[in-house]
């Protein structure tokens, strides 16, 4: 496989660069000083600067005013986007209108995409059912009444949901698959409780109480939910990998000019094996990430089935492995080689530690991701 990334992904990474060089991590009050959510919105300047950049459309269609790209540029957009902990919803808005572009029905793909792509229309999804280990699509069950659906059930930490237009909702069907349901924020039958996690955003319990869905508002074809999840799996490590990517660069300014006995503290072999080894943990992260997504970007190159590749499943779970367990290492060494400062709230590493815990909660544990991986081994083990 060729790491490379194209001009066209080039372009998309320059531009983000360029549009999130004047963002600051600061620019709500400390999660550690703050009761409750650290704002009720998300940053609705920043995302409207996103959508005259055109970077709200990378996986979209030209027809409904997107960029035609994938994955991998959507991946290196969020990589610069967690360097400055940009409070948008990029992630989820572009990974629920990339399964509808994909899965959905004409007359959903007409009435969401072409204003999703303007920034107008905001989207999320449901991603951890009930608890957030068990799959979110067990969490609520989905039946047919007339030519609608009906949802019951309960999802939890759902990101922006105070905000979002329209929340995709994994559900379960009467004969065991998964569907995707497009649920509007106001709509008779959901409640939404808040909740807060650990970086000082406001999330959201949804409770749906027999919650009427038009039919043309529900994807039912096969694989949607798990190309969706793996999708927004992917997008969450290069949040993880931006995100420790700009703390090892702090650790190492910090570092750099901290004196003890006369010499820079990294000079001292015991901080520079340690900054050594988080340096090696991003390059895992990294390599990792762009495998998942490329696996992603290229499904035709992807069949299933014994003795042939294994599914994009078991590649998403190597990069949710590292990024889970690296971004918590790194953040924790940073912590240790900046002493009492580190702590400090007038200084933003604090702010990138409650990032990286809220990141390694949405991933889940490695450990998790290390049993599914044999498993998926095991079934593709040779006959």
């Amino acid at each position: 496989m060729d790491f490379t990334f194209t001009e066209e992904q080039q372009a998309a990474l320059e531009a983000a660069k360029a549009l999130f060089a004047d963002v600051a991590p600061d620019g709500v009050p400390s999660p550690s000083l703050t009761p409750g959510a650290v704002a009720e919105d998300f940053d609705r300047a920043l995302w409207a600067r996103l959508a005259d950049a055109d970077l709200l459309s990378l996986l979209l269609a030209p027809e409904y005013g997107g960029s035609g790209l994938d994955a991998i540029a959507l991946c290196l957009v969020l990589r610069e986007s967690a360097k400055v902990l940009a409070r948008v919803p990029l992630l989820e808005s572009s990974a629920a209108a990339c399964a509808v572009q994909a899965y959905g029905s004409a007359e959903l793909k007409r009435r969401l995409l072409p204003p999703a792509a303007r920034g107008d229309v905001v989207l999320t999804v449901a991603a951890h059912g009930r608890t957030g280990h068990d799959g979110a699509e067990l969490a609520v069950a989905a039946r047919p009444d007339g030519p609608d659906w009906l949802l019951d059930g309960t999802q939890t930490a759902v990101p922006w949901a105070h905000n979002a237009d329209f929340v995709l909702v994994p559900a379960t069907a009467p004969e065991g698959g998964a569907v995707l349901a497009v649920v509007p924020r106001a709509v008779p039958g959901l409640s939404i409780a808040d909740q807060f996690s650990t970086h000082g955003e406001r999330l959201g319990e949804l409770r749906l109480d027999a919650v009427r869905v038009p039919g043309h508002d529900l994807v039912t074809a096969d694989g949607a939910w798990d190309v969706l999840r793996h999708l927004l799996a992917t997008g969450t490590c290069a949040l993880a990998l931006g995100l420790g990517t700009e703390v090892l660069r702090m650790t190492s300014e910090y570092t750099g000019k901290r004196e003890q006995f006369g010499h820079p503290i990294a000079t001292f072999q015991a901080v520079a094996v340690q900054a050594a080894d988080r340096y090696i943990d991003l390059r895992a992260m990294e390599a990792t990430l762009w495998q998942a997504a490329w696996r992603l970007s290229t499904p035709d190159a992807t069949p299933l089935g014994n003795g042939g590749p294994l599914p994009v499943a078991a590649d998403v779970a190597v990069a949710k492995t590292w990024a889970a367990d690296g971004v918590r290492r790194v953040v924790q060494t940073a912590q240790h080689l900046h002493g009492g400062l580190g702590a400090d709230t007038d200084y933003p590493l604090h702010r990138y530690h409650a990032w990286a815990k809220y990141l390694e909660l949405s991933l889940g544990p490695a450990a998790a991701h290390e049993e599914a991986l044999g498993e998926i081994l095991s079934a593709h083990a040779p006959g």
